[in-house]
């Protein structure tokens, strides 16, 4: 994964693209970030403003967390089921 910036520094960067009326790539140079990065915030930040459809960043998230609830749950079940573990076989034969 890339490098991360705080959130105060991406908002400010996409107020100042909104503000300043230069363009993307001259303002990505002077802040010293990838072009794409600038665009991709500029993005987001339309749709947490409910300015332009897609999924907000709290829905990114909270999908985010599901998928790895679901994957752990996955994982899980696969342990537990004799047909996954052989040591889950044995305990369950051993119960019956």
């Amino acid at each position: 994964m890339g490098r991360q910036y705080p959130a105060t520094f991406r908002a400010e960067a996409v107020e100042l693209v909104r503000s300043s009326g230069q363009s993307i790539r001259s303002l990505a140079a002077d802040l010293g970030i990838a072009e794409q990065t600038l665009r991709n915030w500029v993005r987001q930040a339309a749709i947490d403003a409910g300015e332009r459809e897609g999924l907000t960043t709290a829905e990114r998230e909270e999908l985010q967390r599901l998928r790895r609830e679901n994957r752990i749950l996955h994982e899980e079940r696969e342990i537990l089921t004799p047909r996954g573990h052989p040591a889950a076989a044995f305990f369950a034969k051993e119960s019956r």
